[in-house]
């Protein structure tokens, strides 16, 4: 053996080349596997990367208007009549002879009211009466005899003419005197402080020794004077509502309503149209509108909240989108489409009126139209989307024959061949 040989030593034998051979083998699948993984990964988190890019909308279709109209409305119920009496004398309570809730007929007597000083004035008005008269009565005896005298030359006509003319002034004296005692007269009944009208005493602030200002007839007096009773005429009843603009279309001599109260749950009382202000409030943009209802029974007091529910006719061929829908931008008022290669399309539409959570439609929409429920503000018209199932139980139409819908719980349904298409989509 050669130096040569015994230097590269000894030769591999055939397994040990195997061996080797599958060695390089596993390494080059194992890089080549990791390589192509990792692409596929990449290809992947690329493809998740678009999908994500693409905004997810639910679809909803436009909806029928409901064929009623309804609307709940807080009111306040008020009384027929309703009087705060007032003293018109000055004096201190003798007495009072109703009380809270007492069922009065006009002309009772609710309070008498002792005044020392009125009935002072009174007497003294009738002790004048009587001096003018006595002068009267003396000033017609002298001009009679004057005028017995005339054309004869005990008297001149001068002196005629005066006596006379004394003898009318002393008779315009009694005239004023008869007025004063009149005046004072009248002030002595109203010591006796009555009900205005059939009715229920609705208050009581007066008792047994409290003195009271006399209101004088005159209303920027009350501040200064004393309330005495208030009387209410319950038999029938006002309901006082404020009806916003967007549903002032519905009142007309026609309009009736239902009217519950907290205190008798399950009642319902029916109410009819009376009169409307016919002008809006600057600050609340509502038209103040009264009716009335009967109240024979004396269950409802005046001053009670009341819930008044109206029903009006709708119209079923204007549609009703939910408010979310609409879109406020400079362009005007609009809603995004989804057109059949599932891309945006911004479309303006008329807005009717405010049904609550519903607006109605007057144009711009049809009953086929994919509508994007709730969108985003960052939707562009062209834009791609990706159609999605709507939540269960939000966008559902009421099945067909149900009770009419609500106008503050229509709800626009599903777009069935959006559905459809999703599904498929994902098969």
């Amino acid at each position: 053996m050669s130096a040569v040989e015994q230097t590269r030593g000894p030769k591999p034998s055939g397994r040990g080349r195997l061996l080797a051979s599958v060695g390089v083998i596993l390494a080059v699948v194992v890089v080549g596997g990791g390589i192509i993984q990792r692409q596929m990964h990449v290809s992947a988190l690329h493809q998740q990367t678009e999908d994500a890019a693409i905004p997810r909308v639910q679809l909803i279709s436009p909806a029928r208007g409901p064929s009623i109209r309804t609307l709940d409305l807080p009111g306040n119920i008020s009384a027929w009549y309703l009087a705060p009496i007032y003293a018109q004398v000055s004096g201190y309570v003798r007495m009072w002879y109703k009380d809270f809730g007492a069922e009065v007929k006009a002309g009772d007597v609710l309070a008498t009211i002792d005044t020392p000083g009125l009935d002072a004035q009174y007497a003294a008005s009738k002790a004048n009466f009587d001096v003018a008269m006595a002068r009267y009565k003396l000033a017609q005896i002298t001009a009679k005899r004057w005028k017995a005298l005339q054309g004869t030359q005990a008297v001149s006509q001068q002196e005629v003419d005066v006596q006379v003319a004394n003898a009318e002034a002393e008779q315009a004296q009694v005239e004023a005197a008869r007025h004063e005692v009149s005046r004072y007269a009248a002030l002595i009944g109203f010591k006796q402080i009555v009900a205005p009208f059939d009715g229920v005493v609705t208050s009581r602030l007066a008792d047994v020794g409290d003195y009271v200002n006399a209101g004088g007839g005159d209303v920027s007096s009350r501040g200064t004077a004393t309330e005495l009773f208030s009387v209410a005429d319950v038999h029938r009843m006002r309901v006082f509502v404020s009806v916003p603009q967007d549903y002032a279309d519905i009142i007309s001599p026609k309009l009736t309503a239902e009217v519950t109260v907290p205190q008798h749950p399950g009642r319902v009382y029916k109410a009819t149209f009376l009169a409307t202000a016919g002008a809006f409030n600057s600050t609340t943009r509502t038209v103040t509108t009264e009716l009335t209802l009967d109240n024979s029974d004396r269950t409802l007091w005046p001053d009670s909240y009341a819930t008044v529910h109206f029903r009006a006719p709708g119209d079923p061929d204007i549609l009703v989108i939910p408010e979310g829908a609409l879109i406020f931008r400079a362009e005007g008022m609009q809603v995004a489409l989804v057109d059949e290669h599932n891309r945006i399309r911004l479309h303006n539409v008329t807005v009717g009126t405010n049904l609550g959570t519903t607006v109605q439609i007057r144009g711009g929409l049809k009953v086929t139209d994919r509508l994007v429920n709730n969108p985003s503000a960052g939707l562009l018209d062209g834009q791609e989307v990706r159609v999605v199932d709507a939540t269960p139980g939000y966008n559902v139409q009421r099945p067909t024959g149900s009770e009419p819908v609500r106008s503050d719980d229509v709800r626009a349904m599903p777009n069935d061949r959006a559905g459809t298409e999703e599904a498929g989509a994902r098969q």
